[in-house]
């Protein structure tokens, strides 16, 4: 846990969104009057790589692969499952709330998305997606929409987004890792 949180995962099972957008990650169009962000990577080719990418998405791997210390309770193919990821050092990182707020799990098509919770430094929804192509490529694809949420992560500015695409750089790479491991 780091300093700048005062809950646990009991505490955030009941607690509200913090935006009112809820599973908007999954819709085609990103609400309005959030920054967005999507990206798409081809991590890796065929059902081998597209099973290890979808198994990696499910067990936090991408988050895992960011830096990100994950507590969670349950798997993030579980809707209404709570992670608590800390950035950061141990004893002096951020924590950052959120929980599943609905999951694909088809045979070509796999993953889920995510909200906010209160104490997380932005408010919105982020989504990780593994999808298997026709060509056989396997596509790993991220949606977000969000905003600044805290004085802290405001005070960043510039400095916030920027970490926001550092993480989403290590997430594919996380995930392309994963799919290319067997």
């Amino acid at each position: 846990m780091g300093l700048l949180c005062r809950t646990t995962l009991p505490q955030l099972a009941g607690a509200p969104f913090t935006y009112p957008e809820v599973g908007a990650t999954r819709h085609a169009t990103l609400p309005a009057g959030y920054h967005h962000v999507e990206r798409s990577a081809v991590v890796g080719s065929g059902g081998g790589d597209f099973d290890r990418a979808a198994a990696a998405v499910f067990r936090w791997a991408a988050q895992r692969g960011a830096g990100l210390r994950i507590r969670a309770d349950g798997p993030a193919s579980t809707p209404g499952t709570v992670v608590l990821m800390t950035a950061g050092l141990r004893r002096l990182g951020v924590d950052i709330p959120c929980r599943v707020v609905w999951v694909v799990d088809e045979p070509r098509c796999r993953g889920f998305g995510y909200g906010t919770l209160p104490g997380h430094p932005e408010s919105g929804e982020e989504s990780f997606v593994v999808t298997l192509q026709p060509d056989g490529d396997v596509v790993y694809t991220l949606r977000a929409f969000s905003r600044l949420a805290t004085p802290l992560s405001r005070l960043g500015g510039p400095v916030s987004r920027q970490v926001q695409r550092l993480a989403l750089d290590r997430y594919v790479v996380a995930i392309r890792r994963a799919a290319r491991a067997g």
